[in-house]
Order: C-alpha cells, then structure tokens, then sequence
C-alpha cells in the first residue's frame, strides 16, 4: 500500500464517513476482488481464518473484516508505531509512512465500520513464524507490510503453512518499481514453491498453493462479477492466469461508516441542525467526488510527477501552462 509519489495527499479526517476518507492506497478493482473471493469462500460453506500482513491505516483491513464469520478470528499484524527490527526496514518505514502510520489511527477507522476490532498482533511479521500460527487455520491472508526480499518470503513460507488447502492468499506490490523484492519473492514461490497464480490486478497477485481453476472459471463465467470489469488469460508456465482490468463504474460503493450512519438516524432536527445536516451533506458528496477523481490514473500520475520533478521542472511546467 505505500507509494511515496502518494506521501503530499491530504490527512484523513478524524471520524471517516466512508471508505474513501481512510488513507491508503486501496482501488476499486482490488476492493471488488477481495469482496468477490471472500464472498465466494462464504457461498460454498468455506470457513476459517483471516489474515492481513501490514495493514497501514485500515482501509484493505476494513473490507476484510466485513467478511468475517461466526466463529471466525481475524488478524491483523502490523508494526505500527513501533520500531522496526533491522536498519533496513527502519529506512523503508521513514521513507513512506512513519510520520502518518500508528496504532490509534488504525483503531479509530475500523471502529468506525465495526463494533469490534481484529485481533491486533504490533510487531513483525516474523514473529508470525516458527509455529505461532496454526497450520490450515486460514482462509484469506493478505500481505503488505515489508517490501524487502526477504521479508517477503518470510511472509509467504507462513501464508503456506497457514492457509487451508484451497485458501487465497494477495499480495500487494508485486509489479511496481519501488517495490522489487515483492516482485521477487513472488515470483520465486510460483516458479520454485507451488504458488499458483489465479489473477492479477494492475497492484496486486492473487494466488494459491491449492487448485487455481474452479476460482479461475467462476471468474471468466463472470459469477458475482461487477460490470465493467474487464478480463483477459494468459499462460504462464503452462498454466492460465486470469487478468482484471476495465472501469470501476459498476462496482458498488463499500457500505458508509457509523459516522454518516448516525446523522442520518438522527430524530427531524430544527431548522438550523437540519441546515447543518445539508451542509455536511454536501460535503460529503463533494468529498467522494475528489475521492474518485483522485483515483483516476491520470491524476494519480499527475500526483507522482509533482512529487518526484525537481521543483525547478515543475515550476517551469506551471509557467508554461499559465502560458
């Protein structure tokens, strides 16, 4: 999820009114994707586990945590505000997210969408390993917190030994070019460790060390498959992998907070609160306009060249457009 050309967006609001006001850098397709094999697990009776590896501000673990089961626990394990163990990982977290990234920050958004929080493990993920985690207990494990090779394939020798045999595991960054180790790793494991790749995104792999297929022709049978969501195969290493692109204008807003809930359940106010209530309103829609705008590649991009263009360039470039 991190992405330093993202480091100048603006600080997210205290109580966030929906998914959009939590910081991140989670899309649409991504938010559909978890949903659809979560969805999908929940459909067939599938129970167990779920996992997320780094969780920055909550937006991806809000999502996950709205798929959880009776009976089910969910786990989050994230360094937060902590120190990281090795001068390496200590460099990574102050490029990207140190000043923004803490543990009462990560409460106060999932509060917002649930009444209870995951079960918060703040330490390194290599603490996961070594037999802390049950093997075969998890369904669903996200990964996103170290991008250093090793870490990497720490994370995923424990997404192995964790996960049942038909459970999915993502991870995130596995093609940007800040972020080779997770190219790396990810990698070695479907060519030399039995990970099988179901479908990729334009930011994250979706895999499993079970069989890819039944997952793979729901997906091209477009079962619970939003609208605009465009798919292509490829063969890798003699085996098919499924592709995700297209627009994200047929996938469904995720469900607002308890914060845009509560103003709305509120008894008829007087004139004035009622005037306040439209005002907020308002905001909000404006607010998720600027979200999905912000979104779009192009203005991504923008955002990336004005963050990483010497100030003289972009200078220049605005005195250029001021013509």
């Amino acid at each position: 999820m991190t992405d330093t050309a993202l480091k100048g967006e603006p600080q997210q609001p205290v109580e966030p009114a929906v998914l959009e006001d939590v910081p991140g850098w989670f899309w649409d397709h991504d938010r559909h994707s978890f949903e659809w094999f979560l969805g999908r697990q929940a459909k067939q009776g599938v129970t167990g586990d779920l996992m997320e590896m780094g969780a920055y501000l909550g937006r991806s673990a809000i999502v996950i945590g709205e798929h959880l089961q009776p009976g089910e626990s969910f786990t989050v394990c994230d360094l937060f505000d902590s120190d990281a163990p090795d001068e390496e990982n200590s460099d990574e977290m102050d490029l990207s997210y140190r000043k923004t990234l803490t543990r009462s920050a990560f409460e106060a958004n999932y509060l917002s969408f649930h009444d209870e929080l995951p079960d918060i493990i703040q330490a390194p993920t290599s603490v996961l390993a070594g037999g802390r985690v049950p093997a075969g207990a998890y369904r669903f494990i996200h990964i996103d917190a170290s991008h250093l090779y090793e870490h990497v394939v720490g994370d995923l020798q424990v997404a192995r030994v964790a996960l049942q045999d038909q459970g999915v595991v993502v991870l995130d960054d596995y093609r940007s070019q800040h972020t080779p180790g997770v190219a790396a790793a990810t990698w070695e494991a479907v060519f030399n460790h039995g990970l099988k790749p179901i479908m990729l995104t334009e930011c994250k792999f979706y895999g499993t060390w079970g069989d890819p297929e039944p997952f793979q022709r729901d997906l091209l049978d477009r079962v619970d498959l939003a609208v605009g969501c465009e798919l292509a195969t490829e063969t890798l290493n003699r085996r098919q992998v499924v592709r995700m692109a297209g627009s994200s204008e047929g996938i469904h807003p995720f469900r607002p907070s308890r914060h845009e809930r509560r103003a709305v359940e509120a008894p008829e106010p007087e004139l004035s609160s009622r005037t306040a209530r439209d005002e907020a309103a308002l905001e909000l829609a404006a607010r998720r306009t600027r979200a999905a705008e912000a979104r779009r590649p192009v203005n991504v991009a923008k955002r990336a060249a004005k963050d990483l263009l010497p100030p003289v360039v972009t200078s220049a470039i605005r005195r250029a457009r001021r013509g």
